[in-house]
């Protein structure tokens, strides 16, 4: 079903527990790069700015290209870097597979403790995933070898962000953390008053982590040190999309949330009162909108200035897959099995992809391919 430009949003209560510094200038101010390059997909959300979308051109008519089983849950969203798709799984292997054919290249043993939900990050010849037992690994992108690993005091569902010579990820422990790229010595951590859940979106110099703090934190990446804090009202699994000095994400208060970075002020909120249910899904950039998905089961598009509803789209189950924007077209997997494709501006469905697992990991999209995994431990290939 699709409604256009209605005002309403929803969420319900959180399912796992969860000063500010004055600066004269926050980077976040400048206007952030909206896509994720058209030949790659090399983090969680496609870019450093969490943005959601790509400069990539997928297919009008989508046909399935290959299937991996993994073996296990794949809980986490795939990586796509010079034609390798990197995934973990709750097997605790990180893979690699030929985006062409999807031959397997190497696997490597993380932790028996599975990967959950931190996806790969690529960059500078090295792949870099966090596990359940709380370490974060770094693999030759090439041999599939251990470079090093740094080990944290709680799981690790973030997704690591790489912002020039250190990499960012939060922990379960509290904190957020910046290693070093290249030999994964500690240069700082944060501490919050609650598990870092979410993934950090990065720009210009600025690390800005929602949490069960219920805060949105900025933390200057070069020293670690704090320059925003503002209250979201609610536990946040999602994680931020940054865009124009704004942050938007979605909370366990059944709400989306607009944040001016600069007057640190939450400009809108916007919630359904009819249907009260959690936003876990990170949200992606499309045009005018967010589109994001909800646990009432619908994918909502939300005017970016306004916070009223440009349209809804309803599936069968909880929407915890992020959406991917390409091309005028939103691509987001569900609960109920189905990888949907739809219209950016509409709403309207174009096409639907039964993968016979839910889909809570988030689709990646690089060189004319949606790579997306299952529950039932299923990697769909479709272009």
């Amino acid at each position: 079903m699709t409604v256009r430009r209605s005002p309403f949003a929803g969420s319900a209560s959180f399912a796992f527990a969860c000063v500010c510094m004055t600066v004269a200038t926050l980077a976040a101010q400048a206007p952030v790069p909206a896509s994720a390059p058209a030949n790659s997909w090399p983090q969680f959300r496609g870019s450093a700015s969490l943005s959601g979308n790509t400069a990539a051109t997928v297919p009008a008519t989508l046909k399935l290209l290959w299937t991996y089983d993994a073996g296990d849950a794949i809980e986490s969203s795939a990586a796509i870097a010079d034609d390798v798709v990197y995934v973990g799984s709750r097997t605790g292997e990180l893979v690699a597979i030929g985006l062409a054919d999807g031959s397997v290249k190497w696997k490597y043993k993380a932790s028996p403790d599975g990967i959950g939900e931190s996806s790969p990050a690529v960059a500078g010849g090295l792949v870099y995933v966090g596990d359940l037992s709380g370490v974060l690994h770094a693999v030759d992108a090439a041999s599939g070898k251990a470079a090093w690993t740094f080990k944290t005091n709680g799981e690790l569902k973030s997704s690591p962000v790489v912002a020039g010579d250190r990499v960012l990820i939060g922990s379960y422990d509290t904190h957020l953390y910046a290693v070093g790229a290249r030999d994964g010595k500690l240069l700082w951590k944060f501490q919050t008053d609650g598990y870092v859940h979410a993934t950090p979106a990065v720009v210009n110099g600025v690390a800005y982590v929602t949490g069960c703090d219920e805060v949105l934190h900025g933390i200057r990446i070069a020293d670690g040190k704090e320059v925003l804090n503002v209250a979201s009202g609610a536990y946040t699994g999602a994680s931020p999309a940054i865009a124009e000095g704004r942050a938007y994400y979605g909370t366990y208060d059944n709400e989306v949330l607009s944040v001016d970075l600069k007057s640190r002020k939450v400009l809108w909120r916007y919630k359904r009162a009819d249907r009260n249910f959690p936003f876990y899904s990170s949200a992606a950039l499309s045009g005018r909108d967010i589109v994001v998905g909800g646990r009432d089961k619908l994918v909502h598009a939300i005017d970016r200035q306004t916070g009223k509803a440009a349209w809804t789209f309803s599936t069968r189950a909880r929407v915890d897959s992020s959406p991917v924007v390409a091309g005028g077209r939103v691509y987001v997997g569900s609960n109920d099995g189905k990888l949907y494709v739809l219209d950016s501006v509409s709403g309207k469905s174009l096409f639907e992809f039964e993968a016979g697992g839910p889909l809570s990991a988030s689709p990646a999209v690089a060189s004319g391919k949606i790579v997306i995994g299952s529950q039932d431990g299923k990697l769909f290939c479709l272009g």
